[in-house]
């Protein structure tokens, strides 16, 4: 009997000893996206995220990135979080419009003025708000990382935008949703696509220009294609988030789901600092470069903001009509940025 105890004994030792080694694997997380490599925002925000959140974890949890879209397309990344190909995907709600509309009301025209004001109210709201009940909830994931763009200018190839008459009738890139509702209001022609896409539609002469923040120009390599921009007015913005399945969050211990969120509480309001100055910066490079900035005239400016002055309210009301609460959501993200003072 005696040395059957000892046999348990050892056995049970053995059994602990798997299972505390096992306890220390580190957990590996998949994130997924579709930026080009060394793409300013990965810079800014998604690199030092994961390395602060492995740091204070002390590597329970390690993370593996694959851009320009190796997992997938912009498009499909919402699918491909949910079914778990990434752990954590680029989910940008413009790209998946009709499953994630009322993130939309970041993207309207003259939403904010800086790119904090715009991060932080959508930060808010998108966790614990309309955006977060029926944008995440509803499709089974959860907001990890946020960061609003600083507001858009059209780029074009041949023709300077310098009036209001200028826009009637150019074909220009958009996400879709509120961004289409936003150039129609102007006169100009959507044209729905990913960002990945667009150098060569551009190049092609099927596009006359963007609707682009001017980092994004830069890095998908337009820049080598564009010689206008417009200045002075935002015609829109885009929500670029990170945000890892329900699924795979309730695996997560309660102690690295609170790193994560704590880690982002505490990076996002310097990094929407260094991504709106990077726009100042990148305006800078571009014009040395032989980009021409056209900054639009007050009389101009007013012409604009009275086009787009119902975009919001039909934005808002065909959401309504759908049960999608866009006047709630509109009210709500609009009181949030007004929380937030213009940098």
């Amino acid at each position: 009997m005696g040395g059957l105890r000892r046999a348990l004994a050892g056995y049970g030792f053995l059994i602990a000893s798997i299972n505390l080694a096992a306890a220390a694997e580190p957990i590996k997380l998949r994130v997924a996206d579709s930026f080009p490599k060394g793409h300013y925002l990965v810079r800014l925000v998604l690199e030092p995220w994961m390395a602060e959140v492995q740091k204070r974890t002390n590597n329970a949890v390690t993370f593996e990135h694959y851009p320009a879209q190796q997992l997938g397309k912009a498009a499909d990344m919402l699918k491909l979080t949910q079914t778990g190909v990434a752990d954590i995907g680029y989910v940008a709600p413009a790209y998946v419009s009709d499953k994630m509309p009322v993130s939309e009301v970041a993207m309207l025209p003259g939403a904010f003025e800086h790119s904090c004001q715009g991060t932080l109210a959508y930060w808010k709201t998108a966790r614990n708000g309309v955006i977060a009940q029926q944008d995440y909830t509803a499709n089974g994931i959860r907001l990890l990382l946020a960061v609003s763009l600083p507001p858009y200018r059209i780029l074009t190839v041949k023709q300077p935008v310098k009036d209001t008459a200028d826009i009637n009738g150019l074909k220009l890139r958009s996400t879709g949703g509120a961004q289409d509702l936003t150039l129609r209001a102007i006169g100009a022609v959507p044209v729905r696509m990913a960002a990945p896409d667009a150098y060569e539609s551009l190049s092609r002469g099927t596009m006359d220009g963007l609707l682009f923040p001017l980092e994004s120009v830069v890095a998908y390599g337009a820049d080598k294609l564009v010689k206008h921009s417009t200045d002075g007015f935002g015609f829109a913005s885009f929500v670029v988030a990170y945000s890892i399945s329900e699924s795979s969050w309730k695996k997560l211990s309660p102690e690295i789901q609170k790193a994560m969120i704590d880690v982002a509480e505490e990076i996002l309001p310097s990094a929407c600092k260094e991504v709106q100055k990077q726009d100042s910066e990148t305006m800078k490079s571009m014009e040395a470069a032989g980009v021409h900035f056209d900054t639009l005239q007050p009389d101009v400016v007013a012409k604009l903001k009275d086009l787009t002055k119902g975009v919001g309210k039909a934005w808002a009301d065909g959401l309504d009509a759908r049960g999608k609460h866009g006047s709630d959501a509109l009210k709500e993200f609009g009181a949030a940025v007004a929380a937030v003072p213009a940098q």
